[in-house]
C-alpha cells in the first residue's frame, strides 16, 4: 500500500463519483446479462411453439430497449471515470510541479531535467490510466465474472465447472507474464527518460551544436538512444502482444471447445434445451471479455505501479532549505548585512570555498565583490539567498540570523540578477513585470530607460510586445542582461544583487548603468559582483576574495594605494582594454 500513498488522498476526494460510476457500470452489466436469458426464453418457446410473432416482437423490443439503456448509461459511467482520471491527473501534476519548485538546488544539480520531464509525461499518463480505466475494469471484471458464472451454473453446474477448467492456468500465466512485463516497462521508462534528456539537452544547446557543426554526431547519438528505446519497446510488445495475448485466447478457445463438445452433447440428449445451450454460449462469450481484460488490467497495473514508484521517488526527496526555525513576524528587510567568520564547503569531503570570511554592509550602501575565477563570488550570493544553507550563526540580516528570516521574505526583498539570464517565451513587457504583475506600462518603460534598453526595444517592430522566444533567444546577451536588471529594479528590492550581470555589455554602458543604479538606490543595499574593476569605483566598500579569505577590503582608491591583488587585477584589465581598443 505504500506505493499508493501518494494517490490515496486524490482517490478519497473523488470517492462519491467512483461510487456513482460503479453503480452505473453494474447497471449496464445487469442489463447485458438479461439479454441472453431473454434470447433463451424466446428460442425455447419457438421450439415448443408457444410464442407467436407479436411475442417475438415484444421480446425484440425489450432487448432493443435494454441495448439503448446500456448505450446511455455506458456514456455516463465513462464520462464519470474518465473525468475522475483526468482530475486526479491534474491534481497530481500540480502537486508534482509544486514539489519540484520546493526542492533545493542540490537536487537539480544531480538530477537530469529530461528525467523529470519523462516523469511528468509518460509516468503520470500511466498512473492516470491505472486509476481511471484500471480501477473501473477491476470492478467490471469481478462483478461480470461472478454474475456470468452464476447464470451459467443455473443451466448446468457440471458444464460450467468444465468450461472454467482452463482458467487457473490462465491465472498462473498472467502472474508469470505480469512480472516480466513489469520489469520490461520499468526499463522502457528509464530509456524514455534518457531519450527525453538528450532531446532537451540538444535543443537547449542548439547554438553550440550548429557553431561546432555537430549536427551529424548529435543525430547519431540520438539515433543510438532511440534505437535502444525502440528495441526495449519491441521486446515488451513481443512479450505482451506476441505471447501473452495469444496464449490468453488459446485458453479461452479451450473453454469454447469444451462447451461446444460437452454442451452440444447435453443439448442433443435433451439435458438442456437449445435455448439454454445458445444462452450458455452467449454467457461464455461474455466471460471472454473479463479474461482478456485481466491481461489488460495486469499490464496496466504493472505499468502504473512502476511509474508511481518512480514518481514517489521524487516525492520522497526532501528540500534542504526549509523554514522550520523562521520568525513569521519578519515581513521585510532593511538591508543591513553582516557576515561573521563564514566557513563553507559544498560537500563534506570537498574543498573549502570559504575558510573564514567576515564583512559588514549597512542599508543603503553598495558592496562590490572582486576576485579571480573560482574564488566563491557566486557562492557568497547563493548563501545570502539561502540557495545553499550557510553554517549557523554566520550570516545576519538586520541583526536577525538568516535562518530566522522566512524564505519568502528573504527572496522577495533580496533580488538576484545572475550572469546566466533566463527569460520566458513571452513579451518583453511580461518578462519585465514578472516580479510585479500589476506594474503599469509607464513603470516598465521607466526602468527600461534606467538600464539603457529602452532605445533597443523601441527599434523592434512590436516594441514592448515583442515575443523574445525561449530563454530570450532572439535577443543579444547584453540585451537579455539589461532586461533582467530592469525586471529586478521594477520590484524595488531592499537588496539588489548583480552577479556579473553586465558581463555582456560594453565597458562604457556598464559604467553608465552602474552609476545610475547607485544614484537611484541610495536608500537601498546593492551588492555587485563584476570582473571589470573600473566599473566599481563608486562602491562604498570593495572586498577581494582569494583562497577562501578576504584578501583585501576598502574603497576603490584605498585598494589602489594598497598596491596588492586589487591593484594587480586593475592594472591587468587596463592593459587588456587598451589592447582591445587598438585591435578594434
Amino acid at each position: 500500500m505504500k506505493t499508493f500513498e501518494t494517490i490515496i488522498p486524490f482517490l478519497k476526494k473523488n470517492i462519491g463519483k467512483y461510487i456513482i460510476g460503479i453503480l452505473l457500470l453494474i447497471t449496464v452489466d445487469i442489463a447485458q446479462l438479461i439479454i441472453p436469458r431473454l434470447m433463451q426464453v424466446a428460442i425455447d418457446r419457438i421450439e415448443m411453439g408457444t410464442i407467436d410473432q407479436v411475442g417475438l416482437f415484444y421480446v425484440g423490443l425489450i432487448i432493443l430497449g435494454l441495448s439503448a439503456l446500456m448505450v446511455v448509461i455506458r456514456y455516463f459511467w465513462r464520462v464519470i471515470f474518465i473525468g475522475v482520471a483526468w482530475s486526479i491527473d491534474r491534481d497530481l501534476r500540480k502537486q508534482y510541479y509544486k514539489h519540484l519548485l520546493g526542492l533545493s538546488q542540490n537536487f537539480f544539480n544531480r538530477q537530469k531535467i529530461g528525467d523529470l520531464m519523462a516523469y511528468a509525461t509518460n509516468d503520470l499518463n500511466a498512473v492516470r490510466m491505472m486509476v481511471g480505466f484500471g480501477m473501473v475494469m477491476v470492478v467490471d471484471i469481478t462483478f461480470l465474472t461472478l454474475a456470468t458464472a452464476s447464470f451459467m451454473a443455473s443451466y448446468n453446474v457440471q458444464l460450467t465447472l468444465m468450461a472454467i477448467i482452463p482458467l487457473p492456468f490462465l491465472s498462473l500465466m498472467i502472474i508469470f507474464f505480469g512480472r516480466k512485463i513489469h520489469a520490461r516497462f520499468s526499463q522502457v521508462q528509464k530509456l524514455f527518460a534518457t531519450l527525453s534528456g538528450k532531446v532537451q539537452e540538444g535543443l537547449s544547446g542548439i547554438r553550440v551544436v550548429k557553431a561546432f557543426a555537430q549536427e551529424k554526431p548529435e543525430t547519431e547519438k540520438m539515433s543510438e538512444t532511440a534505437l535502444g528505446y525502440a528495441e526495449e519497446n519491441i521486446g515488451m510488445i513481443k512479450l505482451s502482444q506476441g505471447l501473452f495475448r495469444p496464449l490468453m485466447f488459446l485458453f479461452v478457445s479451450m473453454s469454447m471447445l469444451i462447451v461446444l463438445v460437452f454442451g452440444g452433447s447435453l443439448a442433443i440428449l435433451g439435458d438442456i434445451s437449445m435455448g439454454e445451450f445458445i444462452a450458455f454460449f452467449q454467457y461464455l462469450g461474455m466471460l471472454i471479455w473479463p479474461m482478456i481484460a485481466i491481461g489488460w488490467i495486469v499490464n496496466m497495473y504493472q505499468r502504473g505501479t512502476a511509474s508511481l514508484k518512480r514518481i514517489n521517488s521524487i516525492f520522497e526527496e526532501k528540500p534542504e532549505i526549509v523554514d522550520e526555525s523562521s520568525d513569521k513576524s519578519i515581513k521585510e528587510i532593511k538591508g543591513n548585512i553582516e557576515v561573521k567568520n563564514l566557513k563553507f564547503k559544498y560537500t563534506e569531503p570537498g574543498p573549502w570555498i570559504f575558510k573564514g570570511i567576515s564583512f559588514q554592509i549597512k542599508a543603503g550602501q553598495t558592496l562590490a565583490v572582486v576576485g579571480r575565477t573560482g574564488t566563491g563570488k557566486s557562492t557568497l550570493v547563493d548563501l545570502l539567498l539561502r540557495i545553499y544553507n550557510p553554517p549557523r550563526d554566520s550570516i545576519y540580516i538586520d541583526g536577525n540570523e538568516i535562518f530566522s528570516i522566512p524564505l519568502n521574505t528573504l527572496r522577495n526583498n533580496m533580488i538576484l540578477v545572475p550572469q546566466d539570464i533566463f527569460l520566458f517565451s513571452n513579451t518583453i513587457s511580461e518578462n519585465i513585470r514578472l516580479g510585479k504583475p500589476d506594474a503599469t506600462q509607464e513603470e516598465i518603460e521607466e526602468v527600461a530607460r534606467k538600464v539603457h534598453i529602452y532605445e533597443d526595444i523601441s527599434e523592434f517592430e512590436y516594441g514592448f510586445e515583442t515575443i523574445v522566444g525561449e530563454r530570450g533567444v532572439t535577443l543579444s546577451g547584453g540585451q537579455k542582461q539589461r532586461l533582467a536588471i530592469a525586471r529586478a529594479l521594477l520590484t524595488d528590492p531592499s537588496v539588489l544583487i548583480l552577479d556579473d550581470a553586465l558581463s555582456a555589455v560594453d565597458t562604457k554602458t556598464e559604467k553608465g548603468i552602474l552609476k545610475e543604479l547607485i544614484d537611484m538606490r541610495k536608500d537601498s543595499t546593492t551588492i555587485i559582483i563584476a570582473h571589470r574593476i573600473s566599473s566599481l569605483r563608486h562602491a562604498n566598500q570593495i572586498i577581494v576574495l582569494e583562497d577562501g579569505y578576504i584578501a583585501e577590503s576598502g574603497t576603490h582608491l584605498q585598494l589602489l594605494r594598497l598596491g596588492g591583488l586589487y591593484r594587480d587585477l586593475y592594472e591587468k584589465q587596463k592593459i587588456e582594454e587598451k589592447l582591445k581598443g587598438r585591435n578594434g
